[in-house]
């Protein structure tokens, strides 16, 4: 397949209290056409911002290293109206709050022609026309009259496939997901990510999703990535994280989920809170809550190793865990109980 993104060695330092504080790390990563990659971890791991830093939508002051390449043009070079068409013809970003990026005195009619009007220089009613057949291809009814409607007429599950309408406008070759399902309930989640995907299928664009919920990014992305402290901590097939974690964070993350179709006491929490790139401490930035931590994982940030290797039989992935060879297979495994402590029933 040909490589559509390529992100390499992306640090981020953004001003914070009069300082450049670094929020993301060396990160790197590619995304092949068509296909679906997604961006997992805490509040605070780097993922919008990693999406954020690809649409060229940092704040001022930001202070940038590394590269993003797409389809072979720097990103970070570009200019007036390549920079428009970068935005607005091959990268689409569908945010997580479908409120706060759809102006409230708009109707939704001009929220969906005004790119198709500016950019394409399509006329008011073949853009109307084009606004209408997607808010049908979304699932959206009626569209004549929801094309007069202003936002708060909307419920939030409409709002966010007019924001998939949208995103869609233009056939981008790329799509960034900023979290698009996690302000709906769990139904109307499943409707809009059936969408999403299939929108995907038809248009043969990529998709770079960004999500909490490990077990809907086993479910949508083709790999996974595990973000922590702005670092890329883990990055393999999505299928295999799950039952075949790599890095003691994503093993932890992995038990403290819930699943329906088993009995099952108090969830495992990890311990301590989330940390930014620029608080975390010398070594590996999870050593503080890792029960696998050793005085090796405090000496220096780990690099990421590659694990397996194609056509070897394990496929394995990238870690950046300096136990893993030792530790694969035994970290999803129940940390033993404390001598004398009973487990509430």
């Amino acid at each position: 397949m040909r490589t559509l993104l390529e992100v390499d060695g992306l640090t981020v330092r953004l001003p914070v209290a009069g300082r450049l504080r670094t929020v993301l790390k060396d990160v790197s990563f590619s995304l092949d056409a068509g296909r679906t990659l997604g961006l997992v971890g805490e509040s605070g791991s780097g993922k919008s911002m990693t999406v954020r830093t690809i649409d060229r939508l940092l704040p001022d002051g930001a202070a940038v290293t590394g590269r993003v390449s797409f389809d072979g043009a720097e990103v970070f070079d570009l200019r007036g109206a390549a920079l428009r068409s970068y935005r607005s013809r091959d990268v689409a970003m569908i945010f997580q709050d479908a409120r706060a990026y759809t102006n409230p005195v708009r109707r939704i009619g001009d929220f969906l022609t005004e790119a198709l009007r500016t950019n394409d220089r399509m006329p008011k009613a073949a853009a109307d026309r084009r606004a209408m057949e997607l808010l049908v291809e979304v699932g959206i009814t009626d569209p004549e009259r929801r094309m007069r409607q202003y936002p708060h007429e909307l419920s939030g599950g409409l709002l966010q496939r007019v924001m998939i309408a949208a995103a869609v406008a233009a056939r981008p070759r790329l799509i960034l997901a900023d979290e698009p399902t996690t302000a709906l309930d769990v139904t109307t989640q499943a409707e809009v990510m059936g969408i999403l995907q299939r929108m995907q299928r038809e248009y043969g664009m990529a998709m770079l999703f960004i999500t909490h919920d490990l077990e809907l990014a086993g479910a949508v992305c083709d790999e996974t990535i595990v973000l922590y402290a702005g670092q890329v901590m883990e990055h393999q097939a999505s299928t295999r994280l799950h039952r075949d974690p790599l890095h003691p964070y994503t093993a932890a993350l992995v038990q403290a989920r819930p699943e329906i179709d088993r009995r099952a006491g108090r969830l495992p929490a990890i311990p301590g809170h989330p940390t930014t790139a620029y608080e975390a401490p010398a070594g590996c930035a999870f050593a503080p809550r890792c029960r696998f931590a050793q005085d090796a994982c405090r000496e220096g940030v780990p690099p990421l190793l590659q694990i397996g290797a194609p056509g070897s039989g394990d496929e394995g992935g990238l870690t950046r865990c300096v136990r893993m060879p030792e530790l694969r297979g035994r970290m999803l495994q129940p940390e033993p109980e404390p001598a004398g402590e009973e487990v509430a029933s």
